[in-house]
């Protein structure tokens, strides 16, 4: 079995991009369980003093990037940059050095997140992590009030998800 983590960047559960990691949920190869991590709002701010000994949330986060083959990320721009519980979430791992070289893609919901997605990229780049460019791709539906079964019944927005999710198994299964 081919574990991934999801990770939106919005904490409103009916953001686009929670919407489009469900979507990539149910769209999964068999051989593909996706997690869906729900708790980047409920981290404590990120704390240097105690990164060493983290509360058990931080902890948790952790473990389950660890246990995975790869990471779907989606995430909205704020200010042309990540959001600041976003980052926070990302700042808890970046010391995680056994977290180098995962694998990970980056789904943009909306085709003017150019200055958000390339700050997250850099961010990701710092980690270690390896962006799979083939599992990246912008799925425009930010503003659109698309639900999940509206997603995987178009094969204009159902299509890209299955060739990322597909690019990105690959990349996990290259890099074991």
């Amino acid at each position: 079995m081919i574990k991934l983590v999801a990770i939106s960047g919005s904490l409103r559960q009916s953001s686009a991009n929670t919407t489009l990691l469900r979507a990539a949920i149910a769209l999964a190869p068999a051989e593909v369980e996706i997690s869906l991590y729900q708790e980047v709002g409920n981290l404590p701010q990120f704390n240097p003093d105690i990164e060493h000994a983290p509360p058990p949330i931080v902890e948790a986060l952790r473990t389950l990037l660890k246990g995975c083959d790869g990471v779907i990320i989606a995430c909205p721009e704020y200010a042309h940059g990540v959001p600041g519980a976003f980052k926070n979430a990302l700042d808890w791992v970046v010391g995680s050095t056994d977290l180098a070289g995962k694998p990970v893609a980056l789904i943009n919901a909306s085709g003017r997140a150019v200055h958000g997605q390339a700050a997250l990229a850099e961010i990701i780049m710092t980690m270690g992590w390896i962006i799979v460019d083939a599992a990246s791709p912008t799925i425009p539906v930010a503003g659109m009030k698309y639900d999940v079964a509206t997603i995987i019944g178009n094969p204009a927005l159902a299509g890209p998800l299955r060739v990322a999710l597909n690019a990105l198994v690959q990349a996990g299964n290259q890099a074991d």
